[in-house]
């Protein structure tokens, strides 16, 4: 099928799984993941309705930013390493990947640098995957209490990368603990923190995942086909 299809069809169970958790379907967000794809797969996915896209590697953002139209949307959900995130900041619309203290005080210095605010979501590894960066779901208020007084820097909420599993019931408990540490931190009302986003669900669960509380969805195999990578074809 084409992307234009796949996004259509990405819409319709989207809309399902809103409708089965009595939700709207204009409050989850479908991420385009479009890491390793080509230029052309990112404009047929624009033609088609996509605005926000979602890469791994901050060099894909540099190289595809410029050449999409002005409306669309970079998000960066891959692991940010700090010597990168002068080129990052400004040009992505949100940084779903901040794993540690060290990486959120350089996006403020390079932010304030700038005088502009970064809008970030504090990755959690909620399921405590030795692999996986991310903070642990016991350290995740403390990092947003302190973040929270940086002034460059906004917390709109949590990501997770959820692992991969065959059967996507086997993340319903991953995507609720998140959705429950997400609802403890909002209800501190801390300042400079919003809360107001749920990054988590994929190709293989994003419907569990909108069950389950999703604002962000992070679709790419599902749209734009599988990757020739070795494990490149999990998102």
């Amino acid at each position: 099928m084409s992307v234009a299809e796949n996004l259509k069809t990405i819409r319709e169970r989207v809309d399902a799984a809103c409708e089965r958790a009595g939700r709207r379907p204009e409050e989850v967000a479908l991420i385009a993941v479009s890491k390793t794809k080509p230029l052309s797969m990112l404009q047929e996915a624009y033609e088609a309705g996509a605005r926000d896209f979602g890469e791994n590697k901050v060099q894909e953002i540099l190289e595809k930013y410029p050449e999409m139209p002005e409306d669309a949307r970079f998000h960066m959900i891959g692991h940010l390493q700090t010597n990168k995130v002068k080129q990052v900041v400004g040009k992505a619309v949100l940084i779903h990947s901040v794993d540690s203290l060290h990486l959120a005080e350089k996006i403020e210095q390079e932010a304030a640098k700038r005088d502009l605010t970064a809008d970030i979501l504090l990755e959690v590894n909620i399921g405590e995957e030795e692999s996986k960066y991310g903070f642990r779901a016991g350290e995740v208020l403390e990092a947003v209490t302190i973040i929270s007084k940086f002034s460059h820097v906004h917390i709109k909420g949590l990501m997770t990368i959820a692992p991969f599993v065959e059967n996507s019931e086997e993340n319903r408990d991953i995507f609720l603990k998140l959705y429950q540490l997400n609802v403890d931190i909002k209800s501190k009302n801390i300042d400079n923190v919003n809360m107001a986003v749920l990054s988590m669900g994929m190709t293989g669960d994003y419907m569990t995942a909108i069950e389950e509380g999703a604002t962000m969805i992070r679709v790419g195999t599902g749209i734009f086909g599988a990757r020739t990578k070795m494990g490149e074809n999990l998102v």
